[in-house]
């Protein structure tokens, strides 16, 4: 009887420990996404060259500049600064402006495709050769269109290195260099009108308009 009664008792401190290890893995988790995410999108500003490759059918490759809700970005088709009212889409093969409210789905074919916010998700941990690997999973419920994300980050830094991010069924791989902190000025993101003045049609897309 007192036999039975106390491998129940190991069992279940066994749980109990497996459960706090498990919470203590994903509070470390939640705080090194939310500090690699603060380096990025944070009012200090960052800048950084990404490549991205969705499920082998789509690829391209720029550089970034973040601050805050402000963004610039330059690919090989397109030119973009959003000053966080407007955003200005140059397609330089086509010599063509487009104007769009900042928050717009429409100012491209994948920005309404990656929703999500920071508490969508569970978060989990693994230390890898490469850095840490941070395993964020969608919880029941949840209205993002973002299902998993699988962020490698330097293990000292914590700065971003590679991204797996699955929207509905698909992967987006998204690998990531030349990351830098800070120096971004908000002039970075004031588009250049005089630029584009001569030889491009502007296309005013903003409600409203």
């Amino acid at each position: 009887m007192y036999r039975r009664i106390i491998t129940i008792v190991t069992l279940i401190m066994v749980a109990m420990t497996a459960v706090a290890r498990n919470d203590a893995n994903a509070e470390q988790a939640r705080q090194i996404f939310d500090k690699a995410y603060g380096m990025v999108f944070g009012q200090q500003g960052a800048s950084l060259h990404y490549d991205v490759n969705i499920i082998g059918v789509y690829k391209t490759s720029g550089d970034i500049w973040y601050k805050g809700k402000k963004s610039k970005f330059a690919d090989e088709r397109v030119d973009a600064w959003n000053d966080g009212t407007t955003a200005y889409m140059v397609y330089r093969k086509k010599k063509v402006v487009e104007i769009h409210d900042a928050a717009s789905d429409k100012k491209d074919k994948y920005s309404g495709k990656f929703k999500f916010t920071l508490d969508d998700f569970d978060y989990n941990m693994s230390r890898q050769k490469d850095g840490i690997m941070l395993i964020l999973k969608q919880r029941k419920g949840a209205k993002g269109t973002i299902k998993e994300v699988k962020a490698l980050v330097d293990e000292k830094t914590y700065v971003p290195k590679k991204l797996r991010v699955k929207v509905y069924f698909f992967w987006t791989t998204i690998a990531i260099s030349n990351f830098k902190q800070g120096g971004v000025t908000d002039q970075t993101f004031v588009f250049p009108r005089k630029r584009y003045a001569s030889g491009y049609k502007f296309v005013d897309k903003r409600r409203g308009a």
